[in-house]
């Protein structure tokens, strides 16, 4: 497949170009049918919600609220309300504004002003929900509103639609995340087209993947959050995909390879591993089903589809790009050394294997210094508390968390989440006054009644995120309500994310034993190992702990959290486990495939398990760093999102992913696999027997060409010369495995001639290149005796791009 897109690769350019630009047209001429569909079945909330939408049907659009606060006097005053009055009026006849409910409308209003008088509001009830409110609308409510300030009176604003307008603008922290990539892959690459080509890449599979899940939100419903998660892991993947991919191409390249057959083992080696990678991100995501949250639904099918396109295009369209560039993906110094020095020793060096080296000689010690630090991050995560984030959770300078603030002086820190006990059956009155009389109530008033259903509004003492408001509503279910001899059920927005955070709690130990399980025995039938797989396990777990760890001391602790300007502490989402459990797992087993495959398949070729661990990090360290690096970049440029829940999974996915790649699998993972020596690759027979083989890295066996009856390691031979029949001194020969594999490496001597070592029968790849001449690379077929061949060089630079 690597090859026939490289040899039409304008065919693939056009044919991926044309998906893109379709897909996107077609999605844009629909437009987008996002549906926030949030139900919990079987919860005391639904039931309430469900009761409340039968008897108040016409409540359907977004309520939000104008506050305002005077310095001297009262907001009864009249220079006070001459100059709000107005206002209210005003946006009362703003189109798509159903009503106005303020303070100065008799005795109802009355009770919207704080009770020493400095502060009042007024409700401001849209036609459409917030989702479907224009922003015109919204921002004209906001500057009319805000137009009323003077000296002495603060006006502010808060509510969900209030807040669309005050997030930055669409696409910014995309922006942000791709420019801090391409940053880090010039640094890696020292090449303008080879930084160019994993953003690109990552752009066409977040772009194919966005535009048909928008598409798809006309015939399921999906989440207006599926699209936002599906960048944020699709930008992630795209880019790591492509980056490893042209990595193993480059090195091909510089061990002489023609650009042809360095792409074609560059993907059928590294691209193997992609495919493999992106499968167990999907079965991660996937994971999400098993809680039966059905909101989650859509989340999965919008990020599995953006993961599936990126991995369609690094192994098709990156094949092609790879072909239109040829060897522009080295840089200049690069190929320069080339044509001068001729092909590079394929062996790591530098920092990488100086670590490598260190991790082998002092195996102990660095696996417990790696267990410390993140045991000692993960001691947060045993206060954990799952919830919902509320506007009091907004950057302090927002006009919402303002709002927020001075409701709750005024009315007390409860008003901002009201309980809605909706009753059903039984003495509403009598019920009524028990609520009134319970501990932790602050006000209570009973709705009129419609439909046989009446609505006790319940305002607590302590804050919707407070522990002691959940109590509050577990004493309501559980002995006030059953007390009053009334059928009731409590809602509200607080209600909501406590049986949220409830039912997740519940849920989320399955959850994690099916992604492991699955993850277990993908990675068990991929490396023919049970240690492997455990080992993988064990370190997700560890990765989880301590990134959850990271995500409660900055967000519900409120460690640099105003320091950061992500606003004040509360509660982690209870959403964000899951989402975030099925990404990190996914990302995870991403650099534990990338790791374990390069050890695997020294291991395969040497049963010499220190060596196995030692070359595979060596050779894979620095870039999985890098694609580390690229990952916490773009994840937390999501902070710049304006949404509080992408904030919250940014941070947190960008901690888990450094964590896992600079400590877990550069240091605790290779440590440990020192220590287990040759039982890292322990397989029982019977089971290896009923496996399915699944080969990450192309095997290495005999080509069916060879001869049947060939015997053990044999020679190729022969004379290397010129296009005049000259012999050509100096000359470097390498004979490479059809895995890209090099087997052999030597000189021409002056009169030519050369020898390689063959391991086997088989078919292989014979690549020589001499200064001032044009590389050559041949397949030659091996039989049983040494094969004479020779080798014809002609004069040119070393940037061929014709194998025979």
């Amino acid at each position: 497949m690597a090859r026939w897109c490289y040899r039409h690769r304008l065919v693939v350019l056009l044919l991926w170009v044309g998906a893109l630009f379709g897909l996107g047209f077609a999605a844009t001429t629909a437009g987008t049918d996002y549906a926030n569909v949030f139900s919990l079945p079987n919860t005391d909330s639904k039931r309430a919600y469900d009761q409340m939408e039968k008897a108040f049907p016409d409540s359907a659009g977004d309520t939000d609220t104008v506050v305002w606060k005077v310095a001297d006097g009262t907001a009864r005053d009249a220079s006070v309300r001459d100059r709000m009055q107005p206002v209210l009026d005003e946006i009362a006849g703003m189109k798509g504004v159903g009503q106005v409910a303020g303070p100065y409308e008799g005795e109802r209003g009355a009770a919207q002003i704080s009770r020493d008088g400095t502060i009042a509001y007024a409700q401001i009830t849209f036609t459409e929900q917030a989702n479907a409110v224009p922003k015109e609308l919204v921002q004209d409510v906001v500057d009319t509103a805000q137009g009323a300030e003077r000296a002495g009176l603060q006006v502010e604003l808060g509510g969900q639609a209030i807040q669309r307008v005050q997030e930055p603008p669409t696409g910014l922290a995309e922006m942000v995340g791709i420019l801090a990539a391409a940053v880090v892959l010039f640094f890696a690459f020292g090449s303008l087209f080879a930084m160019l080509l994993p953003i690109g890449i990552a752009i066409f599979g977040v772009g194919t993947g966005l535009f048909s899940t928008q598409l798809l939100s006309h015939a399921t419903d999906i989440p207006d959050l599926a699209p936002l998660l599906a960048t944020l892991i699709g930008l992630g993947v795209g880019i790591d995909y492509a980056l490893f991919i042209v990595t193993r191409h480059r090195r091909g390249l510089l061990r002489g390879l023609a650009p042809e057959e360095s792409a074609v083992v560059a993907l059928n080696t590294s691209g193997r591993a992609v495919l493999f990678a992106g499968g167990t991100v999907c079965i991660a995501l996937a994971g999400m089903l098993v809680t039966n949250l059905r909101f989650l639904d859509g989340v999965v099918i919008g990020t599995s589809l953006t993961v599936v396109f990126s991995v369609l295009a690094a192994t098709t369209l990156l094949p092609a790009l790879l072909g239109v560039l040829g060897t522009r993906v080295l840089s200049r110094r690069q190929r320069r050394k080339l044509a001068e020095r001729g092909p590079e020793e394929e062996r790591a060096s530098g920092a990488a294997a100086r670590w490598s080296m260190s991790v082998q000689r002092r195996p102990r010690t660095i696996a417990a210094l790696a267990l410390a630090v993140m045991a000692v991050l993960a001691i947060p995560v045993l206060s954990l508390r799952l919830g919902a984030t509320d506007q009091g959770n907004d950057d302090g300078a927002t006009t919402t968390r303002q709002a927020y603030d001075l409701l709750a002086e005024g009315f007390g820190p409860g008003f901002n989440g009201p309980l809605q006990v909706v009753v059903t059956a039984g003495a509403t009155d009598a019920l009524a006054k028990s609520i009134k009389g319970t501990p932790g109530v602050a006000a209570v008033a009973a709705l009129p009644p419609a439909g046989g259903v009446t609505v006790i509004q319940v305002v607590p003492t302590t804050s919707p995120q407070s522990v002691r408001t959940d109590r509050l509503i577990d004493t309501l279910r559980d002995r006030v309500i059953p007390d009053a001899g009334a059928t009731a059920h409590v809602g509200g927005v607080t209600a909501v994310s406590k049986d949220f955070a409830t039912i997740t709690g519940d849920r989320l130990p399955w959850f994690i034993a099916t992604i492991i399980g699955l993850g277990f025995l993908l990675l068990l039938i991929a490396f023919r190992s049970l240690v492997v797989p455990l080992t993988a396990a064990l370190m997700n777990l560890i990765a989880a702990a301590a990134s959850f760890g990271v995500l409660v001391a900055i967000f519900q602790w409120g460690w640099g959290l105003e320091l950061l300007g992500l606003g004040k502490e509360g509660p982690i989402n209870a959403f964000l486990p899951v989402i975030m459990l099925s990404l990190l797992f996914g990302l995870s087993m991403d650099y534990q495939v990338f790791l374990v495959s390069r050890m695997h398949e020294e291991w395969v070729h040497t049963k010499d398990n220190a060596r196995a661990v030692r070359v595979g990090l060596a050779e894979t360290g620095r870039v999985i760093n890098s694609a580390a690096l690229i990952m916490v970049c773009v994840f937390l440029a999501f902070v710049l999102s304006g949404d509080a829940g992408a904030a919250m999974a940014g941070v947190g996915l960008a901690a888990a992913v450094a964590l896992d790649a600079f400590i877990l699998r550069t240091a605790l993972v290779p440590a440990a696999m020192h220590l287990l020596g040759d039982s890292n690759w322990w397989l029982p027979a019977w089971l290896d027997r009923r496996l399915p083989h699944l080969a990450v890295e192309p095997a290495e066996e005999p080509s069916k060409d060879a001869a049947p009856d060939g015997g053990g390691a044999s020679a190729v031979h022969g004379f290397v010369r010129d296009a005049e029949g000259g012999p050509v001194d100096g000359a470097v020969l390498t004979l490479l495995s059809k895995g890209g594999r090099q087997l052999d490496r030597v000189t021409s001597l002056a009169d030519g001639s050369y020898i390689v070592s063959v391991p086997a029968p088989g078919t292989y790849l014979l690549s020589a290149t001499a200064r001032s001449y044009a590389a050559r690379a041949q397949h030659v077929v091996v039989a049983g005796e040494p094969l004479v061949h020779d080798v014809e060089l002609a004069q040119g630079e070393v940037d061929a791009d014709a194998v025979n």
